[in-house]
């Protein structure tokens, strides 16, 4: 797979007529920021879910980490960190006990679990809040503590679904702060998210739109083709089916 993190080559999903994802293909290197872009029912999600192992697709072929999406949905499990739009902790479980836990899942060795679960909480700032309950804090630390734990096995690749859905810009840059931070260290982040100015932070963007994608290419190099300097206006320019003005 040389420094591919994922292929998709027409992966396709199908329930019943519907095409939820329609003959999507793609590539994303390693250590990549691949923003997944697309308004509501666009097919992201269900796309993200095949990746992840969590569900076969009707046709096409796709490698995750390596792995065949077919065959080897285990292996990519281990080799993947996930959140999802929906706050994915223990509102009952405080702090270190939702770390302690994760890790445990995530294989990552007991006495390990101990010394950088103190890291972590110190990163964060969350000393004072280590024994607290989760569902305690506010909406903001719990999604970087999410994505921390997300992350806190070193994986190859992790999928954020929409992961700032719900929080102040103050927060949202300071999550896209640690998503750099994470890409410095070599692992590829895999984001979907309606959010059209946090395309601006990724690498690389899809627009998906009806289950199709209908562009893929740098922030800069979209604003360019659509004659825009927003990417507000690239997604709605491609959902009304507007052509490109430049190649």
């Amino acid at each position: 797979m040389n420094n591919k993190a994922i292929i998709c080559e027409d992966l396709t999903k199908q329930f019943g007529d519907f095409k939820a994802v329609d003959k999507v293909s793609f590539e994303v290197s390693q250590g990549e920021i691949f923003g997944f872009l697309g308004a509501n029912g666009a097919g992201k999600t269900t796309a993200m879910r095949i990746l992840c192992g969590l569900s076969y697709p009707t046709s096409g072929k796709a490698w995750v980490a390596g792995f065949d999406v077919y065959r080897q949905q285990e292996q990519i499990k281990k080799n993947i960190g996930y959140m999802s739009q929906k706050f994915s902790l223990y509102d009952n479980l405080t702090v270190v006990e939702n770390i302690t836990f994760y890790g445990g899942v995530y294989g990552v060795p007991r006495r390990e679990i101990k010394a950088r679960s103190g890291e972590l909480v110190r990163k964060l700032g969350l000393e004072s809040e280590a024994k607290k309950l989760v569902g305690e804090l506010p909406l903001g630390w719990k999604q970087k503590l999410a994505f921390s734990v997300a992350i806190f096995h070193s994986p190859k690749i992790v999928f954020l679904d929409e992961p700032t859905g719900g929080v102040d810009p103050v927060t949202r840059r300071q999550f896209w702060d640690m998503i750099y931070e994470a890409a410095q260290a070599g692992i590829t982040v895999f984001v979907t998210t309606h959010y059209m100015d946090e395309a601006e932070y990724c690498n690389r963007v899809s627009v998906m739109v009806d289950g199709r994608m209908e562009a893929m290419d740098t922030p800069a190099n979209l604003k360019k083709q659509f004659g825009t300097d927003s990417m507000d206006e690239v997604f709605y320019a491609m959902a009304r089916g507007a052509k490109r003005t430049a190649d």
